[in-house]
């Protein structure tokens, strides 16, 4: 049987494949799994995703299942909590970061707005649809990551400069950077 081609990030490692196969660039509209992406994304922020797939489920423990109410309620305590979890990266920006994150989601919630309002309205509320034929063409950031990250940041966000957001987007489908030879480009 022929092996089905892949983008080339993707490395031979099955939760990366599964991740990519199944979930990378698949459009989300929900808060709270935009929530946990957006965390996921800061958490990666020079390091590989493969790192942070393998803490996922330790970061789906730690965040208290990523609802926003819970993890806005977090105090100092928890920040110390979350500094010594071998399941999460232990980067004390990033994690308060995340705390910051869900309670400027609240307060957006709070205000009548949705993330996914947010999020989606740097693309128009449709999925920008890239043609890459190599990982060289693929930017780190582009206008609309710049945009979505100004609107995050004037909303409270943290952690969220362009390549995050990027990144963010790329996850949750805003925009569909598979390669146009990956088995999954047509698909998403």
């Amino acid at each position: 049987m022929r092996e089905r081609r892949r983008c080339g990030w993707v490395g031979p490692d099955p939760l990366y494949r599964v991740y990519h196969d199944e979930e990378w660039g698949v459009a989300v509209h929900d808060d709270r799994r935009l929530f946990e992406m957006l965390v996921l994304e800061g958490a990666q922020a020079g390091l590989s995703w493969l790192t942070i797939l393998r803490k996922r489920e330790g970061y789906r423990r730690a965040f208290a299942g990523f609802v926003p109410r819970r993890v806005g309620a977090f105090g100092e305590r928890d920040v110390r909590r979350l500094l010594a979890d071998p399941g999460i990266v232990r980067h004390e920006g990033k994690i308060r970061a995340a705390v910051q994150n869900a309670r400027a989601l609240l307060a957006l919630q709070a205000a009548g707005e949705s993330l996914d309002e947010v999020v989606w309205a740097v693309v128009g509320g449709r999925p920008r649809r890239n043609r890459w034929r190599t990982l060289p063409e693929v930017p780190a950031k582009t206008a609309e990551s710049d945009a979505l990250s100004r609107a995050l940041r004037q909303r409270g966000f943290a952690f969220v400069g362009p390549t995050v957001c990027y990144a963010f987007m790329q996850a949750v489908g805003v925009v569909n950077d598979h390669m146009v030879d990956c088995f999954r480009y047509r698909e998403v």
